[in-house]
């Protein structure tokens, strides 16, 4: 069962979902202490959100046909629909730019996104290496006024089951990915010192 969703635009979760990148990069919403995000949970369910117009500008033109896969997947208003949950393998703050930007074939965000998060208000963002696991079935539960506002993590009122979910990558095309992701890091530290 989970009990907590993550809040992640709706076409980075289609990318999530459909095992084009494990990675999340992650600022911190407005509602959070101190503005910034904290790692609070290492497995939760995505939640995909809509309503951001920076989503079609704000990610790569190869990912366009996955946002409108994710408005025609949309739920009814008033409904959650989960279909993946993610479990973190890995968390990493960068703070140096050109670490974030050597990320770039790893995920789906713009470079002019990455840098637009990376220097919001304090310099740095956190990365998260995530293995996506698929439901067995979409899972729907009602929206509540308390899962509104800009804020990362949810604390949900209905418990989502999670058994029988199968993972979108298979074990040795998430290693690869992983330490494809570690070796860029790695690099990248090791140039800039």
């Amino acid at each position: 069962m989970a009990t907590v969703a993550f809040k992640e635009w709706a076409v980075i979760c289609r990318a999530l979902a459909d095992g084009r990148q494990s990675l999340i990069l992650r600022k911190g919403g407005i509602a959070e202490a101190g503005g910034e995000f904290h790692p609070e949970h290492h497995r939760f369910l995505l939640l995909p959100t809509h309503f951001h117009e920076q989503h079609r500008t704000g990610i790569k033109p190869e990912l366009l046909p996955l946002l409108d896969v994710a408005e025609v997947d949309r739920p009814p208003a008033g409904t959650l629909r989960f279909t993946h949950f993610a479990e973190v393998t890995a968390v990493r703050k960068l703070t140096d730019l050109a670490q974030a930007l050597a990320l770039d074939p790893a995920h789906g965000w713009a470079e002019d996104t990455v840098r637009q998060r990376f220097h919001y208000r304090t310099p740095g963002l956190f990365v998260l290496t995530v293995r996506v696991f698929a439901l067995p079935a979409p899972v729907e539960v009602p929206d509540r006024n308390e899962y509104a506002g800009c804020k990362t993590w949810v604390d949900l009122v209905d418990d989502v089951p999670t058994d029988g979910a199968t993972p979108v990558m298979s074990d040795a095309a998430f290693a690869d990915y992983a330490r494809v992701v570690d070796a860029v890091l790695s690099a990248e530290k090791s140039s800039s010192s």
